[in-house]
């Protein structure tokens, strides 16, 4: 069940649920989280290094790619925290992407809490919600081509490998995945 508060959508306080997770919009207060997560060398190698050097340059990425597309779509970043023990663990979103044509989701855990099905249960809630209450038809998912985890995940969540991709400003071929 949603306990997202439909009047107004970009309300940081708005959340969701699932059996073991609280799922709510990443916010300026995560900073410290973001800085941890993104600079973890695995983060690194699968999803980029996005130059965050400093708990600043994380509240600066947070306030300038995060907000604002929640703020515009009204979904986007969110952080993943356990309901035992209230830890921050990871992030989820759906993200506009330049270079795709359809929504990407994405997903990155800390790794010591990887293969616990924490991933799967975030993805598959900010999935729902993306295509139920925001009326998304379609969801894309990009990844790696030895990040062999995350391709178990994505066609877990239902989504089919179309093609290979290079984002723009990028060097690297992506599996690309869509739900059909």
């Amino acid at each position: 069940m949603s306990l997202k508060n439909q009047t107004n959508p970009q309300n940081a306080d708005d959340f969701y649920e699932t059996e073991r997770l609280i799922i709510r919009p990443m916010s300026l207060d995560d900073k410290e989280f973001i800085f941890e997560l993104y600079n973890r060398p695995k983060f690194i190698k699968y999803i980029g290094n996005r130059n965050i050097k400093t708990v600043s340059d994380a509240e600066n990425y947070i306030k300038n790619r995060f907000l604002p597309q929640m703020e515009k779509l009204g979904f986007g970043n969110y952080l993943i925290v356990t309901k035992e023990g209230n830890h921050k663990i990871g992030g989820v979103g759906i993200f506009e992407r330049e270079g795709l044509d359809v929504v990407d989701i994405g997903f990155s855990l800390l790794e010591e809490f990887e293969g616990k099905g924490y991933a799967y249960e975030a993805a598959l809630k900010v999935k729902s919600v993306g295509m139920g209450d925001f009326g998304l038809k379609k969801i894309s998912a990009i990844t790696s081509k030895d990040n062999f985890s995350s391709q178990r995940l994505i066609e877990k969540l239902g989504l089919k490998f179309q093609k290979h991709v290079t984002l723009p400003d990028e060097d690297e071929e992506l599996m690309y995945y869509e739900t059909e």
